[in-house]
């Protein structure tokens, strides 16, 4: 079979993925998709119930190990473990590698939330055995994220970070869940962010309210990441052994 055979043969399947379904055909994939996403939130839940408090660390998933911000990641999971919480990933490559590399290096608990995706993803080596979960859907992992986190630690990275980073807010902002840490790494990268979000949606806008910016700690380094959370749980009389 020729090289392009095999491409044909890839569009194929795609187009298939992507036409048009009758309406029948669209509920009756959606009655048997209900038990695939039980399962999904029913092994989530089993295997996330015994891990032990831990901090999620998104980024993303292209940073290589030479960059700048995966070393970073890699020394904030580390003092992460070494403060005595888990570290949570999106088990992938790139800044969920450094997360979970620190972690293990640290001797801490390594938790690898997989998705499977057509491109970028596929599950690293720092990853504890008995911890590398994998979900079909995005729903049910970020789900898992927020149930079983003390805070975020939230590296430079794409749409997927910028989705986990305000689905964090907006559930803090509406009172859906408890507040805990949101902690932003590399004031470079996100103070433009910062900026639209005081001038344009609190100023001009007035979309959002000045105290809601309160949720979010910028940092440096991994010092700093670990200072705001035990300042932050000290202050609730709590700590990683709660």
């Amino acid at each position: 079979m020729r090289l392009e055979d095999f491409d044909n043969d890839e569009e194929k399947v795609l187009q298939d993925k992507l036409k048009r379904k009758t309406w029948n055909e669209i509920r009756t994939n959606d009655s048997w998709a209900i038990f695939k996403i039980m399962a999904e939130f029913v092994n989530g839940y089993e295997n996330m119930g015994r891990i032990g408090p831990c901090v999620s660390i998104f980024g993303s998933a292209r940073m290589k190990p030479e960059d700048q911000y995966y070393v970073l990641a890699e020394k904030i999971a580390y003092k992460i473990s070494k403060a005595g919480y888990g570290v949570i990933t999106g088990g992938g490559p790139g800044i969920m590698e450094a997360g979970n590399k620190g972690a293990h290096l640290g001797g801490g608990t390594s938790v690898g939330l997989n998705i499977v995706l057509p491109f970028e993803q596929h599950f690293n080596p720092y990853i504890d055995n008995d911890k590398n979960l994998n979900f079909d859907y995005f729903f049910v992992r970020k789900v898992m994220f927020v149930k079983y986190s003390q805070g975020f630690v939230v590296m430079p990275g794409g749409f997927g970070t910028m989705d986990e980073l305000f689905e964090a807010m907006t559930l803090i902002q509406t009172k859906k869940i408890g507040r805990f840490p949101i902690i932003l790494v590399g004031s470079s990268f996100w103070s433009g962010l910062i900026d639209w979000i005081k001038t344009v949606l609190i100023e001009k806008e007035h979309t959002v309210n000045p105290e809601d910016l309160n949720l979010l700690k910028i940092v440096d380094t991994e010092d700093q990441v670990v200072e705001v959370l035990d300042n932050f749980y000290k202050k609730y009389n709590l700590s990683p052994n709660f």
